[in-house]
């Protein structure tokens, strides 16, 4: 059982693990291992107080360097499902799970852009987790859409249970070494439906029917992420104690809305653990 799991590696994540290691929590950042994030391409930062013109890269190394000699722990792996449990929360992080008693959100602002039907067919078909959802798919044929490396380890554990997979790439990355019964695809998705026959997706330059469809991104939408969570379009609306609308789930950073700046991620990353701290606390005594 973690005290504090912080979904995100940017400003808000790191300055969350250290306020909450400097409290005695345990405190874990979760994010895919090459989600770089926005600052990473920011040759300088001018308004960070005690480093003039640092690069983005500058400031989120020393920031990682300091939480994690504090104790702060790190894990790779995309957080596909946050699920409330009563007394603690599940996440499952790619196909493994993970208990807390507290959630930080700190994912940024940046959101995946969804194919056109891909939400109305999930769980009709559409999957965003090969372990959970694989077995259905035994002998049958199935698409795997992919944003990154890690699909490629996901069409893997896929090929030895589907009898043919088409591979298709959303963005350009390595493709080497899948399976015989693997297709890698030249042609680009569009959109995803459903016809008479079951699940169909349509490409630039064909319409080509599965079993299944699985999609892999190195980030969900808020609304599949958490299924009761309140949104305002692509932010999380919260407190001044940085909660959101789930008790003992909070969130800081870009997701939480402009201005999006390292100062203000880092300041509510700060906030979000205390009043994590005090959630816990609360529970904790309240046992």
């Amino acid at each position: 059982m973690l005290d504090i799991a912080i979904v995100g590696k940017g400003p808000a994540g790191w300055s969350c693990a250290m306020t909450a290691r400097m409290r005695g929590l345990q405190a874990v950042v979760i994010a895919p291992q090459n989600d770089n994030g926005l600052l990473r391409s920011a040759e300088r930062i001018d308004n960070y107080p005690g480093m003039p013109q640092a690069s983005g890269n500058a400031i989120l190394d020393a920031f990682r360097e300091q939480a994690l000699a504090m104790g702060a722990q790190e894990r790779s792996g995309l957080v596909r499902q946050i699920m409330p449990m009563g007394e603690s929360f599940m996440l499952l992080v790619e196909n493994d799970v993970l208990e807390a008693k507290a959630v930080v959100l700190a994912m940024g602002a940046a959101r995946p852009v969804l194919l056109p039907g891909e939400e109305e067919q999930l769980g009709r078909g559409v999957s965003y987790c090969a372990t959970c959802d694989g077995m259905f798919y035994r002998g049958k044929r199935i698409a795997v859409l992919s944003a990154s490396q890690q699909g490629v380890e996901e069409t893997r554990f896929l090929a030895g249970l589907a009898s043919e997979v088409d591979y298709y790439s959303l963005k350009r990355h390595q493709t080497d070494g899948l399976e015989e019964n693997v297709k890698v695809m030249a042609e680009k998705p569009v959109s995803i439906g459903r016809d008479d026959a079951g699940l169909i997706l349509m490409t630039d330059q064909a319409v080509h029917g599965y079993d299944g469809i699985f999609v892999f991104r190195a980030a969900m939408p808020l609304n599949m992420l958490m299924a009761e969570l309140e949104t305002e379009g692509s932010y999380i609306p919260v407190d001044r104690q940085m909660r959101t609308n789930i008790p003992g789930v909070f969130a800081a950073g870009d997701c939480t809305g402009k201005p999006l700046q390292v100062p203000k991620a880092v300041g509510e990353g700060n906030v979000a653990a205390l009043s994590a701290a005090a959630w816990i606390a609360g529970r904790d005594n309240a046992g």
